[in-house]
């Protein structure tokens, strides 16, 4: 890191502990990584009432927010902090790095006029599903897309974890640039010992010779949670032993168990909750034989290079984005997303360790990125936006927030009428018919 050039570092986003995950985890390790190498990393995040932000080696400022955890699962915070800016003002800020499309770029793009530094954004998520799973209407939909891409074309470079994430980006009407930027992982190449194993996962059924199947991540359907069981359900048909452990919390696990009962596959699979420590979770990589991860929803999959840091070989759906990289019998596996050729899948490798273990130290050598290589290369590209920008030649940093603020104001003018329509509907109804 040339410190004279990219010194303070302001990341953004949405969630932070106590909220645990993927993009909440990326920003930690950004900050971890930046400040051992000597930058000052300081992540802006909405207030929590449980946050101790006192584990944190650097600064976290907090602004305000309002609890919305019942629509969405997080608190939304606030974008508009004179608190937050008066406190960037005294610093040298190099580069303002959102990593929410949303209420973090929008701070962040108030933040810049007081910086007078650079907005990049890094796209994780596919924000249409997001969207659609908090909003029903066609029309408001239409709506929040269009305020999402005025929101990211005003930033100054433009990221994404995949190159499936950037696809995504396009099917929601950006038309800009991008470039692809890998996230990395926290856990070290390699096994750990049989005695951490044996800690671990000890006081589960675990018999021996029985192949163990992994999952890792929310427990919500559309992680392609009901892919798995129904093909678990072709297994049990086929006589066929097994055991799987879905590692996780979400709103979808009480249908899941049920789901599980109901294809008869319930009394074969473990469900140890949320994994937190990051050694117990290596234990388990290294104690599954697969790891099951057919979700078309992620758009990077650091699970999977989680389980390849562990020599554990995925079996993904052919190309999603968590398959990018994976050649098929090769570092992983790729199949239909369909139960039956999952089903097949598993089928075909049930009674073969060797092949999955020699997939899995393929999968080692060649996905595994660690956080310390990807931060490097983001600091790098730091330094390239900072030059860019101090020579005026960010054509974006000149877009006015008119543009955003007329999107949000059409998006207001649908949500009227849609009420209004609500309103018609609701007194048509009390009056028997008649308005």
């Amino acid at each position: 890191m040339d410190i004279n050039k990219v010194n303070t570092v302001c990341l953004l986003n949405d969630s932070f502990p106590p909220y645990i995950d993927g993009v909440a985890n990326t920003v930690m390790n950004y900050a971890t990584h930046i400040r051992e190498d000597g930058g000052n990393p300081i992540v802006l995040t909405p207030q929590h009432p449980q946050a101790d932000d006192s584990q944190f080696p650097y600064q976290v400022l907090r602004y305000r927010s309002i609890d919305t955890q019942k629509l969405t699962g997080y608190r939304a915070g606030v974008p508009f902090s004179p608190e937050v800016a008066h406190k960037l003002s005294s610093e040298q800020v190099s580069v303002l790095h959102s990593h929410c499309p949303i209420i973090s770029t929008l701070l962040g793009r108030q933040l810049r006029q007081i910086a007078c530094a650079p907005l990049i954004l890094t796209y994780h998520t596919k924000f249409d599903i997001d969207i659609a799973n908090v909003i029903k209407s066609k029309r408001l939909q239409s709506g929040s897309k269009k305020i999402l891409v005025e929101n990211i074309n005003a930033c100054d470079e433009v990221w994404t974890v995949s190159h499936g994430a950037g696809e995504n980006l396009r099917s929601l009407g950006y038309e800009g640039d991008y470039i692809v930027m890998p996230n990395g992982v926290d856990i070290p190449r390699g096994r750990v010992s049989d005695e951490e194993i044996l800690a671990a996962t000890s006081g589960y059924d675990l018999p021996d010779g029985v192949p163990v199947y992994l999952f890792v991540g929310r427990i919500m359907w559309y992680k392609g949670l009901r892919l798995i069981v129904d093909a678990l359900a072709g297994l049990r048909e086929a006589n066929k032993d097994f055991r799987m452990v879905f590692v996780g919390n979400g709103a979808d696990m009480d249908e899941l168990k049920a789901h599980a009962a109901k294809c008869g596959v319930l009394d074969k699979c473990i469900f140890p909750g949320a994994i937190h420590d990051r050694q117990t979770l290596r234990a388990w990589y290294s104690r599954a034989d697969l790891f099951l991860f057919p979700s078309t929803y992620d758009t990077n999959g650091l699970v999977v290079r989680e389980a390849a840091a562990c020599g554990l070989a995925s079996v993904l759906i052919r190309g999603s984005c968590a398959a990018e990289g994976v050649l098929d019998g090769v570092n992983g596996f790729l199949v239909d997303e369909t139960p039956v050729s999952l089903f097949y899948r598993l089928l075909q490798l049930h009674g073969q360790p060797d092949i999955m273990a020699s997939v899995g130290e393929h999968a080692a050598e060649q996905l595994y990125i660690s956080w310390k290589d990807a931060v490097t290369a983001a600091v790098e590209r730091y330094e390239v936006v900072i030059d860019r920008y101090r020579s005026g030649n960010c054509p974006r940093y000149r877009k006015p927030m008119e543009y955003y603020l007329k999107a949000n104001g059409e998006l207001m003018d649908e949500l009227g009428q849609f009420v209004a329509l609500g309103d018609m509907l609701r007194q048509y109804k009390n009056s028997g018919g008649r308005f």
